[in-house]
């Protein structure tokens, strides 16, 4: 069983199978608060907090009954244990605890970004090593990704994620929350090369990102008053789509330096920002032109979901990696060694 409360999505989840995929979803349950967060434009911590304690019980019961198992049934239980809004992140963890315990079954304490690193082998049981490119609303990575805790970081973002910058923009422009699928649809009648917009770290030595000064230059657009709705979204977006494919061309780069015997690896596009299609369509054909494969999982993988979580649990517990129930809730824990948890 796994279960999310990292942000804004209550999620518990029940998933059978064994590495390298794919699994079987036995049932996915996931209640978004969008409505609860809508009137203030973002994501409210402590409603967020609140809503996880009044529902994750039900989540739980529904997730259990959809799978037509009872708790005694399952072999582990996995939670998102960070990172994340960390009042969330504590309900679902000591949730998960609490079901171990009373359940006599093993606790893995889960990275909500391996989480997401996994998808593809749950839907497609992509094989490792691969290359992904997390790109979420919290989130902007380029990682080589060989197993479980097992990652290499070629690129972060220094300062915002790519899905904030949709977010940022969306509510410049007016559109209602969630703003970043509304930057999409506008985009579609829109003219890309309406506005000259920044690439910020295009062309630069590594793969980091940076989307402040995106931010920020579409922000002063908008301020002078005459802008065409379609054209600055339309503008945004091809902007956000050439650093994308900048960094993760030097990306490749670096994976192949790393595993030279790899002929056709996977590029793996992961996170909120996956369901946008002309980003999927644009690293496709990316890949395609590096000799990559390209996997981009369910729509309903990339957004945040608890059989993501199960699966990362499946997968450490093949290698025997359990957790006590002293493992901590942490509102930072990158994947990489360069920093410390």
């Amino acid at each position: 069983m796994g279960i999310e409360t990292s942000c804004d999505e209550t999620a518990a989840a029940v998933v059978r199978g064994c590495p390298p995929g794919p699994g079987q979803i036995l049932s996915d349950v996931v209640f978004s608060q969008l409505e609860e967060h809508r009137p203030y434009g973002g994501v409210v911590p402590e409603i967020a907090a609140r809503a996880h304690v009044e529902l994750i019980d039900g989540i739980v019961t529904r997730a259990l009954a959809d799978a037509g198992l009872k708790l005694a049934e399952v072999d582990a239980v996995a939670a998102t244990a960070g990172p994340g809004l960390i009042g969330g992140v504590m309900v679902g963890l000591l949730t998960a605890k609490a079901l171990a315990l009373a359940a006599g079954k093993p606790l893995i304490a889960v990275n909500h970004l391996e989480g997401h690193g996994f998808s593809p082998r749950l839907s497609d049981g992509v094989k490792f090593p691969y290359l992904l490119l997390l790109v979420s609303g919290g989130h902007c990575q380029l990682l080589g990704v060989e197993g479980p805790g097992r990652f290499r970081l070629y690129g972060t973002t220094i300062d915002d994620a790519a899905g904030e910058a949709f977010d940022k923009t969306a509510k410049l422009l007016g559109l209602p929350y969630p703003g970043g699928p509304r930057i999409e649809v506008l985009a579609r009648d829109g003219n890309p090369a309406r506005y000259t917009l920044p690439r910020p770290m295009r062309g630069r030595a590594g793969a980091d990102f940076s989307f402040s000064g995106l931010k920020t230059a579409v922000r002063q657009l908008i301020q002078t008053g005459d802008v065409d709705q379609a054209d600055v979204a339309a503008s945004f977006q091809a902007a956000v789509i050439d650093i994308l494919i900048d960094r993760a061309t030097a990306a490749m780069a670096m994976f192949r330096r790393d595993f030279p015997d790899e002929p056709a690896p996977a590029f793996v596009v992961g996170g909120g920002v996956a369901a946008n299609g002309a980003i999927r369509e644009k690293l496709a054909q990316l890949a395609a032109a590096k000799g990559f494969g390209f996997n981009v999982p369910p729509v309903h993988l990339c957004t945040d979901n608890a059989a993501m979580i199960a699966w990362a649990g499946i997968e450490n517990a093949a290698l025997g990696r359990f957790d006590s129930f002293a493992a901590p809730a942490r509102a930072r824990w990158p994947l990489y060694p360069q920093e410390v948890p």
